[in-house]
């Protein structure tokens, strides 16, 4: 399975400069793209005093352009400087696409397998629907599919579920509910198509044992457990029975006759 993977990431390196009554320089170089290939590559880097731009270099434009009147001196001097420009040019391919490769091998590119529960939210009968829940925890990269099958066939219908929903640390989860008339013999399923996964994932309902099973496996228990308990006691007395016949003397009479 491929997933389509949109990138619009913005790696950034930013310098500042002070002083104490409060004015403030700094640099903001900037590394923009949107293609997993790099192929749109911006290199972006400007020179900012008090939050305001005075000058930027722009490679999708070649030049130096100034905001400032400061910033339009320094521009037109740059600007006339082939060396300059010509080593700002090449920021595209020395500095952006390499530090966005490590970038995207050292995050973008890395991926978790989900953590899968399956799980009755609500028992049903042959009158009553039940509710099944499928939930997948701690996965990376975001996008995933969950899909319900029923004897192998996708289910399109009576199934609602949640958007990818972030934890706050890099991972995410969602959750999806399938409501259903159970069927005796019927094999439901959980399919999920994942970044993580060479193929998709099948994760298969074991419904628990009706009540009126498992009341007759609790009774077979229970009687049971009484059968083994009276024979042991059974046991035990005749135990104590011989002990107790071994223990008598037999002590003789004599018998005179008178």
């Amino acid at each position: 399975m491929s997933v389509l993977k949109l990138f619009h990431h913005i790696l950034m390196l930013s310098v500042f400069t002070g002083a104490a009554d409060g004015y403030y320089y700094y640099r903001w170089t900037q590394c923009i793209y949107s293609s997993p290939d790099l192929s749109d590559m911006v290199f972006i880097d400007g020179f900012y005093f008090n939050k305001y731009p005075d000058v930027k270099y722009n490679s999708t434009v070649g030049q130096f352009v100034g905001f400032t009147e400061l910033g339009v001196k320094t521009a037109e001097i740059w600007n006339k400087n082939p060396e300059i420009l010509q080593q700002y040019k090449a920021q595209v391919e020395v500095f952006c696409k390499p530090n966005a490769q490590l970038y995207e091998a050292a995050i973008y590119n890395k991926t978790v397998q989900p953590k899968v529960k399956l799980s009755l939210v609500m028992p049903g009968d042959s009158k009553h629907p039940a509710l099944l829940m499928c939930s997948a925890y701690d996965f990376y990269p975001q996008p995933i599919k969950v899909s319900w099958l029923k004897d192998g066939a996708v289910v399109t219908s009576e199934v609602t579920s949640t958007e990818e929903l972030p934890d706050g640390d890099w991972y995410y989860q969602i959750h999806s509910e399938l409501e259903y008339t159970p069927t005796s013999g019927e094999k439901i399923s959980c399919m999920l198509e994942h970044a993580s996964f060479t193929k998709p994932m099948i994760y298969d309902w074991n419904p628990p044992a009706p009540e009126f099973e498992w009341d007759i496996q609790l009774i077979f228990t229970i009687e049971s457990a009484a059968l083994l308990l009276g024979i042991i006691i059974a046991a035990a007395g005749f135990i104590y029975y011989k002990i107790r016949s071994t223990d008598k003397i037999l002590v003789p009479h004599l018998f005179t006759q008178v």
